[in-house]
């Protein structure tokens, strides 16, 4: 407006455009108020149900921890959790794209990167109990529909738990003694590891050939030789701290809520080698979370929880902590010490410890039946959600979406 304009203005004008004038700045200042507070709500809601979905979790009987359907129920929670922090780096972009967030920000998608290995494995280890439960089936349908049980069936139901036992060796000293065994299951020596971040990867191949261990599928496996586990989770949790007080101020407290999930990230990833076979399990990954934290108290309780179950003198040696595994594992040994002592005819007594093994296989059976199919596309939902989050937040923030 140019100057002469004013000259112009009468003396009564002068104070309505000074009201003009501060009614606007106390608009901006009530905006950004509002923006502010609605920040702090959006934080405050999202904390509360990362710690409501926690209690949920570990309010698990101590028999139902780390079954397929609680690891199902850990994936669900991961999922919802991946959502409501995409929303946040949405609604918060401005905030995202200054420091220390965008720093930040960008270090949790890295971290993520390194995730995407671990559901890969994961895929594979979920396709090692598929050929133990094929075995599993093979005793069941030896010994469990028979009328009379004779040398026989005996005889075919032996030789698929030797078969079973061999499978599930695993050598806790040996580092990627568990992948080369898989490799055995019917990887042919000709064929090259490949890292498929795509996850489309087929398991099944048409060069499948029998082995000691029985007539497997060939795999495609998704990690090479030389991966480990937990090497892999130590990477994940590198360098994970709370925030700072500054970067907390900074951040309009933005710096607590990727700590969060960078620590949910870890926890599920650490609880999915805990209970599914990979090459190379370690569980001793060192979580920095603040016991004064409300959302923490549930997700630590677990940790300890898995933690202890690993301990056990029974578990030690397993090569994984799901619950199925532990009923396979059992149901093994049962089987085998009954045909240390076992003579034909059978005994009407030895007749029904063999109904009564059986029915405990068929239950597992039906537990694998029911539960690996939906676990495998959680974990390849997981894999797709981190990497459309990644690819979302990466292009909020101006940087290239390409994995390192």
């Amino acid at each position: 407006m140019p100057a002469t304009d004013y000259r112009g203005s009468s003396p009564a004008s002068l104070p309505h455009f000074g009201r003009s004038l501060f009614s606007l700045r106390r608009e901006q200042v009530h905006s950004i108020s509002m923006e502010g507070s609605s920040l702090e709500a959006e934080m405050e809601s999202f904390q509360q149900h990362i710690t409501d979905r926690f209690m949920e979790l570990s309010s698990v009987a101590h028999d139902d921890l780390l079954s397929l359907s609680w690891i199902g129920k850990l994936l669900d929670c991961f999922l919802c959790c991946q959502d409501e922090f995409r929303a946040i780096v949405r609604t918060q972009k401005t905030q995202v794209l200054r420091p220390p967030l965008d720093r930040m920000v960008s270090d949790y998608f890295e971290r993520s990167v390194k995730a995407l290995d671990v559901c890969n494995a994961i895929r594979d280890g979920i396709e090692q109990i598929r050929q133990w439960q094929k075995l599993l089936e093979i005793v069941l349908y030896a010994l469990g529909h028979q009328r009379s049980i004779g040398e026989g069936q005996f005889r075919r139901a032996k030789k698929a738990l030797v078969d079973l036992a061999i499978g599930m060796l695993d050598d806790k000293d040996s580092n990627a003694s568990l992948a080369h065994r898989n490799r055995s299951f019917g990887r042919s020596t000709g064929s090259k590891d490949h890292h498929n971040h795509s996850h489309g990867h087929n398991h099944s191949s048409s060069n499948s050939h029998h082995r000691s261990l029985g007539h497997f599928r060939s795999l495609s496996w998704s990690v090479s030789r030389t991966w480990s586990a937990a090497r892999q989770l130590q990477a994940i949790g590198s360098s994970l701290n709370p925030p700072k007080a500054n970067d907390l101020v900074a951040s309009g407290g933005l710096a607590m809520t990727l700590f969060i999930m960078n620590s949910i990230l870890l926890f599920v990833m650490w609880a999915l080698v805990a209970a599914i076979p990979c090459q190379d399990r370690g569980l001793q990954v060192h979580f920095t979370i603040p016991r004064n934290f409300s959302w923490a108290v549930a997700l630590l309780s677990l940790h300890e929880r898995i933690l202890e179950e690993s301990k056990k003198r029974e578990r030690k040696n397993s090569c994984g902590l799901l619950k199925e595994i532990h009923q396979i594992e059992k149901c093994s040994r049962l089987m085998n010490e009954l045909s240390d002592s076992v003579h034909f005819p059978l005994t009407e007594e030895k007749e029904r410890e063999v109904r009564q093994i059986m029915q405990e296989v068929s239950q597992v059976c039906d537990a694998l039946k029911d539960g690996l199919d939906p676990l495998e596309r959680k974990v390849r939902e997981v894999f797709h959600r981190i990497v459309r989050s990644r690819t979302e937040g990466l292009d909020s923030i101006g940087r290239p979406t390409h994995a390192e």
